[in-house]
Order: C-alpha cells, then structure tokens, then sequence
C-alpha cells in the first residue's frame, strides 16, 4: 500500500481520488454512542484541499477490530489515516504518541472477551510511534481554540490494539498515521452517576477534527517534518 508523496494534489478526469481515512469504533460498554464514531460520520464525505475524507466504523471486539481496518485500508486506499477513540475523563483532542504490544482488558468488549497480557501481534516490536505530524497538529489546534495535547498513553483496550494493528499494517509505506482519543460527548457525561466528566460536543470535535486534517494534508503537501516543540509528560 504506497503511494508517490504528494506536492500537489492531484484530480482524476475532475474527480477526487486522494483519501484520508478516518475511524472510530461502535459504542461499548453499554453506551448508546461514541464520539469518535459520531465525529467520524460528520466528515465522511468531505473535502480538505481536494482530498476526500472518508470514514469507517470499527467493532470494538479484539477479535475483530483489525481485520475490518485492514479491509477498509485495502479498500479505500488512503493517502493518511487517523483512527479515533472514546477516552472516558479526557477533556482535550488526546493525539497519540504511542501504541503498545499488549491487550490488557480492564473489562469486557462487546463480543465479551477480555484478553490479559497478551500481545496485539505476536513477536511484533514492543510499540510504535504515530507517524502523523502529531506536533503540528496539537500546536495548530491550540492555536485555533480548541483543547489539545500530546497524549503518552493509548491504554490497552481495543484503541490501542486498532493504534498498533495500524501501525504495523503500514510499517513499511510512506502513509502517515495515527490515533487520536477524544472525550465524552455532553449526554454520555450526564448519564455517569455520580461523576463530573469531561465533555466536547459533536460540533466542536468535528471542528477539531477538521483543523487536525488540514494540518495533515498540508505535511502530505510540503514534505517537511514534524516540529520539535516540548509537549512532553513530567509524570
């Protein structure tokens, strides 16, 4: 899956054929709804500089997770790909740095498997790192309003697993990607008893979501790399 880096974007007898993948997962743990999948739906389908965004919804089962991005990968054949996920207490567009080589479920998925210390691909690197230009996009999205950091942990629930299954399905192309979790939408904090939850609406990730993808396109543009800014953990 490789694809000649991009100067210019490029048009197909006037039609769009560049693609940036988006993800997010199907609700779980007895929720009726995911942000990541409710922010993937509102940008399927739309353009950022002639490229087309299009969205795929993941199972958040262990299981199943990664054969379905593989097939969305080798259908849609995208430029760039960012997966997204649901972080319960998160107040901020969480970009991830880092995904690790274990699945270590504090509870069930939806299929109901809860795997223990075992690995996402055995005998595969202890982790990887985001290839997205994850420095960009938190200092531009900062920069525009809205909540943003450098997250150092994706967990080791089913995000992390999709975070590493991506990272190593497209180890050896020139295709930018990565994970990002986003918090609660506003009706799923109201429901948690007892607890004062973060939230974001679905308008206000949409917008995030979207400045984040045109910080990608314009890194797919310009060929340069990421920026070195201190956006590190003390703890």
């Amino acid at each position: 899956m490789r694809h000649d880096k991009c100067r210019v974007i490029a048009k197909l007898n006037g039609s769009i054929f560049l693609k940036i993948l988006i993800t997010g997962f199907e609700p779980f743990g007895g929720e009726s709804l995911n942000p990541s999948w409710e922010v993937a739906q509102i940008l399927h389908g739309q353009t950022i500089q002639d490229v087309q965004v299009v969205a795929e919804m993941l199972p958040c089962v262990f299981s199943e997770s990664l054969a379905a991005l593989s097939a969305a990968l080798h259908h849609h054949q995208p430029v760039a790909v960012i997966a997204l996920g649901q972080a319960d207490g998160r107040s901020e567009f969480s970009i991830e740095r880092v995904a690790i080589n274990v699945c270590d479920a504090r509870i069930p998925d939806n299929a109901g498997e809860q795997p223990i210390d075992e690995p996402v691909i055995a005998n595969g690197p202890a982790a990887y790192f985001s290839t997205l230009p994850i420095k960009k996009m938190a200092a531009q999205l900062k920069a525009d309003g809205h909540p943003a950091a450098i997250s150092q942990t994706a967990g080791t629930f089913v995000c992390n697993q999709v975070f590493y299954g991506l990272q190593h399905i497209l180890a050896n192309t020139d295709i930018p990607s990565g994970f990002v979790h986003v918090p609660l939408l506003p009706a799923q904090a109201a429901k948690r008893a007892g607890a004062s939850l973060a939230s974001m609406s679905s308008d206000a990730l949409s917008q995030a979501l979207r400045c984040a993808l045109g910080v990608l396109v314009h890194h797919l543009n310009d060929g340069t790399g990421d920026v070195k800014i201190g956006m590190g953990a003390t703890h």
